[in-house]
């Protein structure tokens, strides 16, 4: 098998993350064409300003391919959000979502955040079943229709 690297997200990443966000979603949860445009979007405002120093991003890499993505970006100066965390099907099942999550939450800690907040899907759940086993929280649900279908918004935290 070849090595997963967790490289550092760059701008040549985005249109990739953006099709494969917007496909994943269509595919396996119904979503329609409005959620790429709010990936794209969400990745054009962290090109154009994140601070380096407190907001990453990660792809993961094996074989000369992505396999997935996940962010740290600052909500205010003691609390960091997690966005666009995505694996591929295929890359499941060995470990990387909890070395993608531990490595997210670790960059978080060792930048000075108190606490990471996320927002997801109640239909997520196995990235659900991922935060509880690291010491996530649920703390709200909210039935919404969102990306032409009816949803359960999810939002998580832990403090850090």
């Amino acid at each position: 098998m070849d090595e997963i690297e967790l490289r550092r997200f760059e701008s040549q990443d985005r249109d990739w993350l953006v099709e494969e966000h917007q496909s994943h979603y269509t595919q396996e949860e119904g979503f329609d064409e409005t959620f790429g445009p709010l990936v794209g979007g969400i990745l054009d405002e962290f090109l154009a300003g994140h601070d380096p120093e407190r907001e990453r991003g990660w792809i993961v890499w094996c074989g000369g391919r992505r396999l997935g993505s996940i962010f740290c970006v600052k909500l205010d100066a003691e609390t960091a959000k997690l966005r666009l965390f995505l694996l591929q099907p295929e890359a499941r099942g060995r470990g990387l979502g909890r070395r993608m999550l531990e490595t997210c939450m670790d960059f978080a800690r060792d930048r000075g955040y108190q606490r990471m907040k996320l927002w997801t899907h109640e239909s997520h759940r196995a990235a659900g079943a991922l935060y509880a086993k690291n010491g996530w929280t649920l703390v709200e649900t909210k039935k919404v229709v969102s990306f032409g279908k009816p949803n359960v918004e999810q939002y998580w935290e832990i403090d850090l």
